[in-house]
C-alpha cells in the first residue's frame, strides 16, 4: 500500500545534505502527517524529510492494521520515493511501525528514534475513544465550530477533541475522512506489539524519549528494549506525559536534532 507522504528538504543541496539518509517522521494513532510540520520544518533545513500518513489516517488508503503491514506499507513508501535507508522518527503507534520495520529490516533503517512507547502491550488505548467516535451522528452540514460543538459530546478533553477535529470532513456531508471503522476493528492489533522471532534485533542507533509523566515506558520494559534494541539509550522530556512532542514541543526539537545530526 502506497501511502501519502508530505516531502519537504532544503532549498539548496550539496554534497554533505546529498549524503545523508532522509529523515522520516510517522505519528500516533488518530494522528497525520502534518501534525509533525513543526519539526519537519526544523530538519528540512538541512535535511530531506518525508512527513507520512500511515494507513487509514490522513490521505492514505483504508484498510485493517497489524504492524507488520503497515512496516510493509511503509517500506513500499519509501523504497517508491528512493528514501531507503532512512532514519525513523515515531511517536506511540508510529514508533511501533517504525520499530518493526526496523527488527524486520534492519538494513532499511540507518537509525531509529521511538517516542514513548516501548516494543510491548503497555495496556494503554483508546479502544474507547474508537468506539465513541463511531456514534457520532452527523448533520447535513457542519463547519468546524459545530463539529467541535458535537464532539464536546463524547470528548471534554480539548487537547483529545482537536486531535479528532483534525479528522473530520467539514462542511456539505460532513463525516469522519479517516479509515475509523478499520482502526476499530484493528484496535487489539494497534494496541498489541508483535511476535518477533528469537534473534531479531536491530543494532543501529536508537533513541527512546519518554514523557516525565507518562505511563507507557516503564522500567520492567527496560530488558526487552536492550534484548531487541541493543544500542538504544533513553531520554526523560520534563514536564511532559505521553504526547511530549506537543506538551513540551522545544525539548523535545532538541533531543530529534541532536540525535538526527549525530548519525
Amino acid at each position: 500500500m502506497l501511502l501519502n507522504v508530505i516531502e519537504r528538504g532544503p532549498e539548496e543541496t550539496g554534497p554533505d545534505t546529498d549524503a545523508r539518509p532522509p529523515v522520516v517522521l510517522l505519528h500516533g494513532l488518530f494522528g497525520r502527517a502534518r501534525n509533525l510540520g513543526f519539526f519537519q520544518r526544523r530538519l528540512a533545513r538541512t535535511r530531506r524529510t518525508l512527513a507520512v500518513d500511515l494507513r487509514n489516517h490522513g490521505d492514505s488508503p483504508h484498510g485493517l492494521m497489524d504492524y507488520n503491514a503497515m512496516a510493509a506499507d511503509l517500506l513500499e513508501t519509501l523504497g517508491h520515493h528512493n528514501a531507503l535507508p532512512a532514519t525513523l522518527v515515531g511517536h506511540s503507534m508510529g514508533g511501533k511501525v517504525a520499530m518493526t520495520l526496523a527488527l524486520t529490516r534492519p538494513g532499511m533503517v540507518h537509525s531509529l528514534l521511538v517516542a514513548d512507547i516501548p516494543p510491548a502491550r503497555t495496556g494503554h488505548g483508546q479502544f474507547g475513544l474508537g468506539e465513541q467516535m463511531l456514534r457520532v451522528s452527523f448533520p447535513p452540514y457542519l463547519n468546524r465550530a459545530g463539529a467541535d460543538t458535537l464532539l464536546q459530546h463524547y470528548i471534554p478533553n480539548t487537547d483529545v477533541r482537536a486531535l479528532m477535529l483534525q479528522n473530520i470532513r467539514i462542511g456539505e456531508n460532513p463525516g469522519w475522512t479517516i479509515g475509523l471503522r478499520e482502526i476499530v476493528e484493528s484496535m487489539s492489533n494497534v494496541e498489541s506489539w508483535p511476535y518477533m522471532p528469537e534473534g531479531y534485533t536491530y543494532p543501529g542507533p536508537t533513541l527512546f524519549l519518554a514523557g516525565e509523566n507518562s505511563p507507557y515506558i516503564r522500567p520492567e520494559h527496560y530488558a526487552i528494549m536492550r534484548r531487541l534494541f541493543p544500542c538504544y539509550r533513553l531520554e526523560l522530556i520534563e514536564r511532559a506525559g505521553h504526547w511530549l512532542h506537543v506538551e513540551n514541543p522545544q525539548r523535545f526539537a532538541q533531543l530529534l536534532e541532536n540525535f538526527t545530526e549525530s548519525y
